[in-house]
């Protein structure tokens, strides 16, 4: 199922970069319910906070009626940046799933390793690389169509 759940955030990613927005798509599920899925629309609200898993955040907890999301899982089809991976935290995400690496920006594996900080207060299990290939083609060919 994990696979699927992968496939509807790369959609989501492909969606984002029709508008425009870097490819990065989200899903959030709980249980086998999908619970919101979103791409990047940092451009299209004028919001530096607006990536996908902000949005799938705010989403889920509108819906959910809590700012915790206990038993839910994020996929994201790129490794989560700082900003991304605290509020993955305090929205206490039971496991994350990403697709391609972020040595660039990325805040998981790279960069700043927020989880791994004595000041973070939740630790969500951490699989990287789900459909890793498909993930970074779909950035490699947004950002090749641009240059």
């Amino acid at each position: 199922m994990s696979g699927t759940y992968m496939q509807m955030a790369l959609n989501e990613a492909r969606a984002a970069a029709e508008r425009g927005e870097v490819p990065v798509g989200a899903v959030l599920v709980r249980g086998a319910e999908v619970i919101a899925r979103d791409g990047n629309r940092t451009r299209e609200l004028n919001d530096p906070t607006a990536h996908a898993e902000i949005l799938v955040l705010r989403a889920a907890g509108a819906r959910l009626k809590s700012e915790r999301l206990l038993n839910c899982d994020l996929y994201v089809t790129l490794e989560p940046c700082a900003m991304c991976a605290a509020a993955l935290s305090f929205a206490r995400i039971r496991r994350l799933y990403y697709g391609a690496s972020d040595p660039k920006g990325g805040g998981v594996e790279h960069g700043p390793h927020f989880f791994s900080q004595p000041t973070c207060h939740h630790v969500p299990e951490v699989y990287g690389g789900i459909a890793e290939r498909q993930a970074a083609e779909v950035l490699r060919t947004f950002f090749q169509d641009r240059r």
